[in-house]
């Protein structure tokens, strides 16, 4: 195994993890609420009165802070190895998946275990390890590069 070094980033890497779990203590301290998207999400599709503007407000800032990024740097370059209907599988595979999980890796992965949440833990050991599974078989068993 090597390392890429032209585009290993361990400070910006820590300072996006860092920023994203303060976005997360930010939302619950203040709001009472999980970081999981695919809460927010379902929120906005089945709302209730005086619940959208904090979901409406998360998304968007999401949404635009790649576009506040672009004013001083450039968004580094998109590369997707994958085709149209591979990438549709894998949406709709991850959408049964966190239909199933009750709730996406954001909510499991960053606020469940913070919580120390043995649901959040066995779920978050689950989308590991299909990650892991679905790599290798793809990889290794069908050589799909």
């Amino acid at each position: 195994m090597q390392i890429d070094w032209q585009h290993f980033t361990p400070w910006s890497s820590l300072a996006g993890g860092l920023l994203i779990g303060l976005a997360a203590a930010v939302l619950i301290l203040f709001n009472g609420r999980i970081a999981g998207i695919s809460g927010i999400v379902g929120g906005l599709l089945s709302p209730r009165k005086g619940d959208s503007g904090w979901r409406i407000a998360f998304l968007a800032g999401l949404l635009l802070t790649p576009l506040l990024y672009q004013l001083r740097h450039a968004l580094p370059e998109v590369d997707i190895e994958a085709g149209t209907p591979a990438l549709v599988i894998a949406g709709l595979l991850v959408g049964l998946g966190v239909r199933y999980g009750a709730g996406c890796t954001s909510g499991h992965g960053v606020c469940g275990l913070s919580r120390l949440s043995p649901r959040s833990l066995v779920a978050t050991m689950c989308f590991m390890a299909a990650g892991f599974l679905t790599v290798y078989v793809l990889r290794h068993g069908l050589a799909w590069t």
